[in-house]
């Protein structure tokens, strides 16, 4: 309980912490703003999915301000490079940055130390989730999650997962299941998400644990079968798909999410006017199918929710980090 109380603390103070180092801003700077293009810096490569969401919403968003989005790739070294640089930018709020679960959360406790402070930066808005789906090859003898516990359970520590890599969402995930669920398996971390999907899919490895876009074409090839989600609702994508929260795991929860960030000490008043915008353009319906087509369902809120939920992550994320003995790299 009281470990509780502190983590809900801290937890607090990092909200205020966070939201304190927007500042304060005259209502004469967010009205003139945006007067010239803003540069959105995305810590990974050109045609990755958070590539191609973060341009449709730049466009989408540079009609409401009148101004373009400029997306500058960065990526490498699990968005450190990227998100780096937006430290080091002005906050005039004419550079913002993509930032995610990875290196607002989970960089806190896989890395020794950070070239960057996750804190270090004033949130705007939460822009969206995406699940993992837990997926085995279609001869495994398992058709639901609840047989697949059952068959880990009756196979303790001979049953193997895959993620992308060592502290990805997919890695993560695997370990709070082991702990919410008493799974005793061994995460087997690859270089990528080809490699890993292709071992499961060659009986090398059992269970593969990665994100949506990466798992639903071989779903719908018939190379992988899926068990569960891991989000909180179903996924539009999979809609017969349960959750593992309606499958014996209440209320679990693990899926990668990204959100919009700008340098510390951006004015409050150019937050606030891009919070708007950006939740103007998640309602859209064209902008919600883009997301939905590549397996992200749109969040939207106050900077204040965002930096809320990755407070969260990051304790739920660390005490994961803990009780799985991850060294830190």
């Amino acid at each position: 309980m009281q470990e509780q109380r502190q983590q809900q603390k801290r937890r607090f103070m990092a909200t205020l912490l966070w939201l304190g180092a927007a500042g304060l801003a005259g209502p004469a700077m967010a009205d003139s703003y945006p007067s010239r293009p803003i540069r959105l810096v995305v810590p990974s490569a050109a045609g990755g999915s958070p590539d191609v969401l973060m341009r449709a919403l730049g466009a989408e968003v540079g009609k409401s301000l009148g101004q373009s989005f400029v997306i500058d790739n960065k990526p490498g070294a699990s968005g450190v490079i990227g998100i780096s640089e937006l430290e080091r930018a002005a906050p005039d709020g004419y550079t913002l940055g993509y930032a995610n679960n990875v290196t607002l959360s989970i960089n806190k406790s896989t890395f020794r130390k950070l070239p960057y402070r996750p804190d270090a930066f004033v949130p705007v808005v939460l822009l969206f989730k995406v699940p993992n789906v837990i997926a085995v090859k279609p001869e495994m003898p398992v058709k639901t999650f609840a047989e697949l516990v059952a068959y880990v359970k009756a196979n303790p520590d001979k049953v193997t997962y895959a993620s992308p890599g060592q502290g990805t969402s997919g890695h993560l995930t695997g370990q709070l299941l082991a702990d919410k669920a008493g799974l005793a398996w061994t995460h087997v971390g690859y270089k990528g998400s080809p490699q890993a999907a292709t071992d499961v899919m060659g009986g090398q490895v059992n269970v593969l644990i990665d994100n949506m876009p990466t798992i639903l074409p071989l779903i719908k090839a018939g190379k992988l079968k899926p068990l569960a989600v891991t989000s909180l609702a179903r996924s539009p994508l999979l809609p017969a798909l349960p959750t593992i929260a309606e499958s014996g795991v209440p209320g679990f929860e693990g899926v990668a999410w990204g959100g919009l960030v700008a340098p510390q000490g951006t004015p409050a008043g150019v937050v606030g006017k891009l919070n708007g915008a950006f939740n103007r353009a998640l309602a859209d319906p064209a902008i919600k199918d883009k997301f939905a087509a590549l397996g992200a369902e749109t969040v939207g809120g106050t900077p204040q929710a965002l930096a809320s939920y990755a407070a969260r992550e990051t304790d739920k994320w660390a005490a994961v980090v803990r009780q799985a003995g991850i060294t830190p790299q």
